[in-house]
């Protein structure tokens, strides 16, 4: 008897009928450069008239392409840093399926833990390295010797910018704090004082935004001046503390911005010393709680930073270079929006729903 004719079936076959290279099919079923359009779409066709489904798990377990990402991102102030982890998280749950392994590394609070936090990553011969850098000198050396050996990384929120990281995902900085400064020109008389709330002057992302918003306020607010700037270290206590402090020794002050997410201690203060609404407040990202800030105008607007695609695309980028070698982009910012009560109910944070998961537990991280 002959032997038996063995049928072909699912890539093989989609070959053969396409005419092309297993290659190229399994460059179009998943999404990857480097095939003609045209070639693209027959063999999408030919994929869905002979019902293949690609089995990506076992797609990975067989070629043995499996590369573990850690991440370290702080979950303080959870305000922020709860919506980037939620694009992080589900970023992460599409690219599991492909053989990527995720170890979640949360720190206390931007700038606590995290040079431990990346030697336990490092140690844990992770491939990939996501990773917010609260104080950037003190990281530069650690992320050098990660990429030294290999470890790529991708620096996402702020930055450590004399490092050889890999990439930085971000609202660029000093954008965000020169739009901030030219709405305060706008909403304050000619020559106002404001002073500046920010985090740590230490964090790249801070400092930066402290340093574009005296710029841009100082040309356009003709004589106006920023007569402080105020580190609050992101505590909600010293933030109150220190505003009250500030609004005790400035009488006149017409405006503060505030250049992290801590903004409800800076509302506070004001509201204890019935200064609300008529010191003019221009605060940083958005979450449920801001929403009456805003609409009573004690929040005059806000610049969003998009914390949830900041998550989505580090994962991204990382994930798609460990896989398939995507190149990096060096830095990748985001453009801030800006708030206003009149446009507030487009962005996903003032949908309460989306801060629920289905079964309608909170999306806390």
């Amino acid at each position: 008897m002959g032997r038996a004719v063995r049928k072909k079936s699912g890539i093989p076959l989609i070959a053969e009928l396409a005419g092309v290279s297993i290659g190229t099919v399994d460059r179009a079923l998943h999404g990857r450069a480097g095939i003609n359009p045209q070639t693209l779409k027959r063999v999408l066709k030919i994929a869905r008239d002979i019902g293949y489904t690609p089995n990506i798990a076992a797609r990975a377990l067989s070629t043995g392409k499996r590369v573990r990402i850690g991440v370290c991102v702080p979950r303080e102030l959870a305000y922020f840093y709860d919506e980037m982890w939620a694009g992080i998280r589900e970023e992460a749950a599409r690219y599991t399926p492909r053989g990527v392994e995720f170890i979640f590394m949360p720190v206390p609070e931007l700038g606590r833990g995290e040079r431990s936090a990346i030697r336990r990553l490092h140690a844990s011969s992770v491939d990939g390295i996501i990773l917010t850098p609260g104080n950037p000198e003190a990281m530069t050396p650690l992320i050098d010797a990660a990429e030294k050996q290999g470890t790529r990384v991708i620096c996402v929120s702020t930055d450590a910018p004399m490092s050889r990281r890999s990439s930085v995902v971000c609202v660029e900085p000093r954008l965000n704090g020169l739009i901030a400064g030219e709405l305060m020109a706008d909403f304050v008389p000619r020559g106002s004082k404001v002073a500046i709330v920010t985090g740590m002057l230490k964090t790249i992302d801070h400092r930066e935004k402290a340093e574009g918003f005296s710029m841009s306020f100082r040309e356009l607010s003709l004589g106006g001046t920023v007569v402080e700037v105020v580190e609050a270290h992101e505590h909600p206590i010293e933030s109150f503390r220190k505003t009250r402090k500030l609004l005790e020794r400035m009488p006149d002050l017409a405006g503060i911005y505030v250049n992290t997410v801590n903004c409800l201690p800076v509302c506070h203060a004001l509201a204890r010393e019935g200064r609300a609404g008529t010191v003019r407040v221009i605060a940083t990202d958005l979450f449920r709680q801001m929403i009456p800030a805003i609409q009573s105008g004690a929040i005059a607007a806000s610049i969003y930073q998009q914390p949830y695609v900041q998550g989505q695309l580090a994962v991204r980028t990382l994930a798609e270079h460990l896989l398939h070698g995507a190149e990096f982009i060096a830095t990748q910012y985001l453009n801030p929006s800006i708030i206003l009560r009149s446009n507030l109910n487009l962005f996903r944070e003032a949908n309460a729903a989306v801060r629920t998961g289905r079964n309608g537990q909170s999306r806390r991280h």
